[in-house]
Protein backbone atom coordinates (compact mmCIF):
# COMPACT_ATOMS: atom_id res chain seq x y z
CA UNK A 1 0.00 0.00 0.00
CA UNK A 2 1.43 3.45 -1.24
CA UNK A 3 1.95 6.60 1.44
CA UNK A 4 -1.55 8.60 1.73
CA UNK A 5 -1.25 11.94 0.09
CA UNK A 6 -0.97 13.65 3.74
CA UNK A 7 2.16 12.05 4.41
CA UNK A 8 4.02 13.33 1.09
CA UNK A 9 2.68 16.57 1.85
CA UNK A 10 4.02 16.19 5.85
CA UNK A 11 7.70 14.97 4.44
CA UNK A 12 7.45 18.01 1.63
CA UNK A 13 7.00 20.49 4.23
CA UNK A 14 9.40 19.21 6.49
CA UNK A 15 11.96 19.59 3.44
CA UNK A 16 10.76 23.17 2.58
CA UNK A 17 10.59 25.31 5.64
CA UNK A 18 6.51 24.35 6.51
CA UNK A 19 2.95 24.47 4.63
CA UNK A 20 3.18 28.19 4.15
CA UNK A 21 6.34 27.93 2.13
CA UNK A 22 5.26 24.77 0.23
CA UNK A 23 1.89 26.67 -0.24
CA UNK A 24 3.95 29.88 -1.83
CA UNK A 25 5.56 27.22 -4.15
CA UNK A 26 2.51 25.84 -5.44
CA UNK A 27 0.41 29.14 -6.02
CA UNK A 28 2.59 29.35 -8.81
CA UNK A 29 0.65 26.75 -10.67
CA UNK A 30 -2.47 28.93 -10.45
CA UNK A 31 -0.97 31.02 -13.24
CA UNK A 32 -1.04 28.30 -16.17
CA UNK A 33 -3.54 28.83 -18.81
CA UNK A 34 -6.43 26.61 -19.69
CA UNK A 35 -5.36 25.08 -22.88
CA UNK A 36 -8.79 25.20 -24.56
CA UNK A 37 -8.44 29.05 -24.82
CA UNK A 38 -5.03 28.56 -26.54
CA UNK A 39 -5.46 28.48 -30.77
CA UNK A 40 -3.82 26.27 -32.24
CA UNK A 41 -0.56 28.14 -33.60
CA UNK A 42 0.25 28.57 -29.54
CA UNK A 43 0.00 24.58 -29.04
CA UNK A 44 2.02 23.96 -31.60
CA UNK A 45 4.85 26.21 -30.49
CA UNK A 46 4.58 25.31 -27.78
CA UNK A 47 4.86 21.41 -28.81
CA UNK A 48 8.06 22.76 -30.84
CA UNK A 49 9.69 24.41 -28.15
CA UNK A 50 9.91 21.45 -25.67
CA UNK A 51 10.90 19.10 -28.60
CA UNK A 52 13.92 21.57 -29.28
CA UNK A 53 14.82 21.96 -25.39
CA UNK A 54 15.08 18.13 -24.87
CA UNK A 55 18.95 17.67 -24.32
CA UNK A 56 19.73 21.18 -24.91
CA UNK A 57 20.46 23.73 -22.32
CA UNK A 58 16.48 25.61 -21.88
CA UNK A 59 17.75 28.81 -21.52
CA UNK A 60 19.42 28.99 -25.03
CA UNK A 61 15.80 27.90 -26.52
CA UNK A 62 13.98 30.28 -24.53
CA UNK A 63 16.70 33.67 -25.69
CA UNK A 64 16.45 32.17 -29.25
CA UNK A 65 12.67 31.80 -29.46
CA UNK A 66 11.89 34.99 -30.67
CA UNK A 67 14.18 33.63 -34.02
CA UNK A 68 12.10 30.45 -33.81
CA UNK A 69 8.34 32.56 -33.95
CA UNK A 70 9.96 34.02 -37.01
CA UNK A 71 11.56 31.17 -38.95
CA UNK A 72 8.43 29.20 -38.26
CA UNK A 73 5.77 31.57 -39.32
CA UNK A 74 4.36 32.22 -36.35
CA UNK A 75 3.79 28.35 -36.07
CA UNK A 76 0.81 28.61 -38.82
CA UNK A 77 -0.70 25.16 -38.75
CA UNK A 78 -1.35 24.90 -42.39
CA UNK A 79 2.58 26.46 -43.36
CA UNK A 80 3.87 23.97 -41.48
CA UNK A 81 2.09 21.06 -41.83
CA UNK A 82 3.35 21.36 -45.44
CA UNK A 83 7.30 21.52 -45.56
CA UNK A 84 8.56 21.33 -48.93
CA UNK A 85 12.61 20.45 -49.35
CA UNK A 86 13.55 24.08 -50.18
CA UNK A 87 11.58 24.88 -47.24
CA UNK A 88 13.63 22.41 -45.32
CA UNK A 89 16.76 23.89 -46.84
CA UNK A 90 15.96 27.54 -45.70
CA UNK A 91 15.64 26.44 -42.14
CA UNK A 92 18.35 24.70 -42.19
CA UNK A 93 20.46 27.16 -43.10
CA UNK A 94 19.29 29.54 -40.65
CA UNK A 95 21.15 30.87 -37.71
CA UNK A 96 18.19 32.04 -35.69
CA UNK A 97 17.39 28.51 -35.17
CA UNK A 98 18.66 25.46 -33.92
CA UNK A 99 19.72 23.57 -37.26
CA UNK A 100 18.41 20.51 -36.27
CA UNK A 101 16.82 18.31 -38.78
CA UNK A 102 15.01 15.76 -37.41
CA UNK A 103 13.54 18.42 -35.03
CA UNK A 104 12.91 20.78 -37.69
CA UNK A 105 10.66 18.16 -39.34
CA UNK A 106 9.36 17.05 -35.88
CA UNK A 107 7.51 20.62 -36.05
CA UNK A 108 6.18 19.57 -39.68
CA UNK A 109 4.70 16.34 -37.87
CA UNK A 110 3.53 17.58 -34.58
CA UNK A 111 1.45 20.61 -36.83
CA UNK A 112 0.05 17.52 -38.45
CA UNK A 113 -1.03 16.60 -35.11
CA UNK A 114 -2.17 19.40 -33.99
CA UNK A 115 -4.57 19.42 -37.21
CA UNK A 116 -5.67 16.04 -36.35
CA UNK A 117 -6.82 16.98 -32.47
CA UNK A 118 -8.41 20.15 -34.20
CA UNK A 119 -10.61 17.77 -36.36
CA UNK A 120 -11.56 15.30 -33.66
CA UNK A 121 -12.67 18.45 -30.62
CA UNK A 122 -12.32 21.75 -33.04
CA UNK A 123 -9.01 22.83 -31.59
CA UNK A 124 -6.37 21.23 -30.36
CA UNK A 125 -6.12 23.12 -26.95
CA UNK A 126 -9.63 22.17 -26.49
CA UNK A 127 -8.91 18.00 -27.05
CA UNK A 128 -6.20 18.23 -25.20
CA UNK A 129 -8.26 19.91 -21.73
CA UNK A 130 -11.39 17.55 -22.40
CA UNK A 131 -9.14 14.30 -22.36
CA UNK A 132 -9.88 12.43 -19.24
CA UNK A 133 -8.09 13.38 -15.99
CA UNK A 134 -8.06 10.18 -15.05
CA UNK A 135 -6.53 9.02 -18.12
CA UNK A 136 -3.74 10.89 -18.17
CA UNK A 137 -1.29 8.23 -19.46
CA UNK A 138 -3.66 8.08 -22.13
CA UNK A 139 -3.16 11.53 -23.67
CA UNK A 140 0.60 10.70 -22.95
CA UNK A 141 0.12 7.71 -24.78
CA UNK A 142 -1.52 9.92 -27.64
CA UNK A 143 0.88 12.38 -28.02
CA UNK A 144 3.78 9.62 -28.36
CA UNK A 145 1.57 7.48 -30.87
CA UNK A 146 0.59 10.45 -33.23
CA UNK A 147 3.31 12.97 -32.55
CA UNK A 148 6.83 12.80 -33.01
CA UNK A 149 9.83 13.69 -30.53
CA UNK A 150 6.72 13.83 -27.75
CA UNK A 151 7.03 11.24 -25.60
CA UNK A 152 8.50 10.70 -21.96
CA UNK A 153 9.34 14.37 -20.33
CA UNK A 154 8.64 16.37 -23.61
CA UNK A 155 5.18 15.47 -23.72
CA UNK A 156 5.14 15.80 -19.98
CA UNK A 157 6.07 19.28 -20.02
CA UNK A 158 4.59 20.02 -23.30
CA UNK A 159 1.35 19.37 -21.32
CA UNK A 160 2.06 21.64 -18.03
CA UNK A 161 2.78 24.61 -20.38
CA UNK A 162 -0.12 24.50 -22.04
CA UNK A 163 -1.71 24.30 -18.17
CA UNK A 164 -3.20 20.88 -19.16
CA UNK A 165 -3.36 19.32 -15.35
CA UNK A 166 -1.23 16.47 -15.01
CA UNK A 167 1.91 15.33 -13.52
CA UNK A 168 5.71 15.42 -15.35
CA UNK A 169 7.98 12.48 -14.31
CA UNK A 170 11.23 14.29 -13.32
CA UNK A 171 14.19 12.76 -11.65
CA UNK A 172 12.92 14.35 -7.78
CA UNK A 173 9.16 13.08 -9.16
CA UNK A 174 10.43 9.51 -10.08
CA UNK A 175 11.96 9.11 -6.16
CA UNK A 176 9.13 10.18 -4.67
CA UNK A 177 7.15 7.79 -5.93
CA UNK A 178 9.45 4.88 -5.00
CA UNK A 179 10.00 6.34 -1.79
CA UNK A 180 5.98 6.44 -1.60
CA UNK A 181 5.82 2.48 -2.68
CA UNK A 182 4.56 3.21 -6.32
CA UNK A 183 6.92 1.94 -8.14
CA UNK A 184 10.14 0.25 -7.40
CA UNK A 185 11.74 0.97 -10.81
CA UNK A 186 12.07 3.35 -13.65
CA UNK A 187 8.34 5.34 -14.22
CA UNK A 188 8.57 4.05 -17.89
CA UNK A 189 6.74 0.89 -18.60
CA UNK A 190 2.75 0.76 -19.25
CA UNK A 191 2.23 -1.14 -15.68
CA UNK A 192 4.81 1.47 -14.05
CA UNK A 193 2.30 4.21 -15.52
CA UNK A 194 -0.91 2.76 -14.77
CA UNK A 195 0.10 2.20 -11.06
CA UNK A 196 1.62 5.78 -11.35
CA UNK A 197 -1.57 7.13 -12.50
CA UNK A 198 -3.77 5.00 -10.00
CA UNK A 199 -1.77 6.93 -7.29
CA UNK A 200 -2.61 10.20 -8.59
CA UNK A 201 -6.53 9.02 -9.00
CA UNK A 202 -6.37 8.34 -5.44
CA UNK A 203 -4.14 11.06 -4.06
CA UNK A 204 -6.41 13.36 -5.69
CA UNK A 205 -9.55 11.82 -4.33
CA UNK A 206 -8.34 11.80 -0.74
CA UNK A 207 -6.81 15.41 -0.91
CA UNK A 208 -9.08 17.10 -3.38
CA UNK A 209 -5.76 18.46 -5.00
CA UNK A 210 -4.94 19.20 -8.86
CA UNK A 211 -2.68 16.18 -10.50
CA UNK A 212 -0.15 19.18 -10.65
CA UNK A 213 -0.18 20.00 -7.16
CA UNK A 214 0.53 15.95 -6.35
CA UNK A 215 3.36 16.23 -8.76
CA UNK A 216 4.95 19.18 -7.42
CA UNK A 217 4.59 17.90 -4.19
CA UNK A 218 6.10 14.73 -4.45
CA UNK A 219 9.11 16.66 -5.82
CA UNK A 220 9.63 18.72 -2.75
CA UNK A 221 9.55 15.48 -0.86
CA UNK A 222 12.58 14.40 -1.71
CA UNK A 223 16.16 15.24 -2.02
CA UNK A 224 17.84 17.40 0.88
CA UNK A 225 15.82 19.40 3.51
CA UNK A 226 16.11 23.69 2.55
Amino acid sequence: MSESFQEIRARAEAHHGGAQAIDARLATLADAPDPASLPDDRILSEMSRRVFQAGFVWKIIENKWPGFEEAFDGFDIAVNSEMSAERLLSLLGNPEIIRNKPKILAVRDNARLVEQMAALDGSAGRFIANWDAADHIGLLDYLKKHGNRLGGLTGQYFLRFVGRDGFVLSKDVTAALKVAGVIDGPATSKTALTRIQAAFNRWGEESGQSQSVISRTLAFSVGPKA
